[in-house]
């Protein structure tokens, strides 16, 4: 339990129950020291008010809004200047939505882009600039999805966004490199808690879930230990990489 020890990890919508608060945990659990961040207020002081009673001195919480880039400077900055330095920056923003892209608005496509793309690219950028100033060292992980790679309906602003998000791990990756950093990202299909179940039709997900071969949806603590596994120096040569984390085969 001490792949992260004395390492400072930046974790993007940690709040709430799902793959976020998830990496936290385990970030934790591995000996991190742990900013969690979130744009939702209440549920990040939940969270962290939560972890911090089972990892004292170990949990800040910086609320952040991963469209606003002041806001993202501004994590960065408090999370290395609480714990002085940053080594990790797990990248776990993202917005979903269901609609045929013929029914589509602008707006629908906009906003989605807008958090799980260039939301990600934000954090990743402020991050990375942080670490190279740093004298480099580290690594970023970020959360894409199995549908930047393969179809499904009623998702093009969704795949289209996490599509990018891969494209985007592996060119920072080329460009870092040389400092010593680390960029990769995981791909789950599907992890259930419960925000999706609010989000997403019943029917839907039964029909992702009968998808996988074991039969049910991953809990958030799977994807986490993938990318905990990522952060730490036990994935010292792999960089620009997407982990598939998932039992679903086309």
């Amino acid at each position: 339990m001490t792949l992260l020890d004395g390492k400072v990890v930046v974790v993007t919508a940690a709040a709430g129950t799902g793959i976020g608060s998830a990496a936290a945990r385990r970030c934790l659990e591995e000996g991190a020291a742990v900013v969690v961040s979130d744009r939702h207020e209440r549920r990040l002081a939940e969270t962290a008010a939560a972890l911090a009673a089972e990892h004292p001195g170990r949990v800040h919480a910086l609320a952040c809004d991963v469209t606003v880039q002041e806001q993202v400077d501004a994590l960065i900055e408090g999370a290395a200047g609480h714990f002085g330095r940053i080594d990790v920056m797990i990248n776990n923003a993202g917005l979903g939505g269901e609609a045929s892209i013929v029914d589509m608005s602008d707006a629908d496509w906009t906003a989605v882009l807008d958090v799980t793309l260039n939301g990600t690219f934000r954090c990743t950028r402020a991050a990375l600039r942080r670490m190279v100033g740093q004298g480099g060292g580290g690594a970023v992980v970020n959360n894409a999805s199995v549908v930047g790679w393969r179809a499904q309906r009623g998702q093009a602003h969704y795949a289209a966004a996490k599509a990018g998000v891969m494209a985007l791990t592996r060119c920072a990756a080329m460009d870092v490199a040389a400092h010593g950093i680390r960029v990769n990202a995981v791909a789950p299909s599907l992890a259930m808690h419960p925000f999706l179940a609010k989000v997403a039709s019943p029917e839907l997900l039964d029909e992702l879930a009968g998808r996988e071969a074991f039969g049910r949806a991953a809990q958030p603590w799977e994807v986490a230990n993938v990318m905990v596994f990522l952060a730490s120096d036990l994935a010292g040569y792999l960089t620009g990489e997407v982990i598939s984390v998932s039992s679903q085969h086309p």
